[in-house]
């Protein structure tokens, strides 16, 4: 039996209006340059000895209409604007052979930093609990990154987010963050 593990991963983000809801999604995926796939929404995990490559690099191995595996972020609104956001953390542990987490949030009114700090602080929390390393959830983020670091268990953390206001005139604006894998 084949066992689908993605060998490599890229992150990507973009942002669309269209006075179309579908077609503002469109133009989100175009614009980070997965709208040429059939995307497949997959959860969590980030698999041991997955390597981060460019958008540029991950995109040169796949071919227009491939099934594609995502962790997909998206929010959507018609409301002039109002900010929204979508973000993907990720959190790698420092042992190769262990599997990693990505998060994904998508929400109204969180500026890119704030959205940047959930989703790591999502991603590593996760990671974090596998891992047994003790902390205080209720302790801010820039605290508990430390005892993260501190422990010498977690190795990455990034985030990818996309944030835009809604369209001035109400058009549909969308936006996406995605982690995209390849086979």
């Amino acid at each position: 039996m084949q066992h689908l593990v993605p060998k490599q991963a890229f992150f990507t983000k973009g942002v669309g209006k269209h006075r179309k809801n579908l077609q503002s999604f469109e133009a989100a995926l175009r614009d980070a340059g997965i709208a040429q796939f059939n995307l497949v929404k997959v959860s969590s995990i980030f698999p041991p000895g997955c390597k981060i490559v460019s958008r540029k690099s991950g995109l040169a191995q796949m071919a227009s209409g491939q099934i594609v595996f995502v962790v997909l972020a998206e929010a959507r609104t018609n409301e002039p604007n109002r900010l929204v956001s979508a973000g993907i953390g990720l959190a790698i542990p420092r042992e190769g052979d262990r599997f990693g987490y990505i998060s994904e949030h998508h929400g109204y009114g969180m500026t890119e930093k704030k959205t940047e700090d959930f989703v790591e602080d999502m991603a590593a929390s996760m990671l974090a609990e596998t891992l047994g390393i003790e902390f205080d959830p209720d302790t801010d983020y820039d605290s508990r990154r430390e005892i993260y670091k501190m422990s010498g268990q977690i190795v990455t953390t990034r985030a990818t987010v996309q944030t835009a206001e809604g369209d001035k005139n109400g058009l549909w604006t969308t936006v996406v963050a995605a982690a995209v894998f390849i086979i």
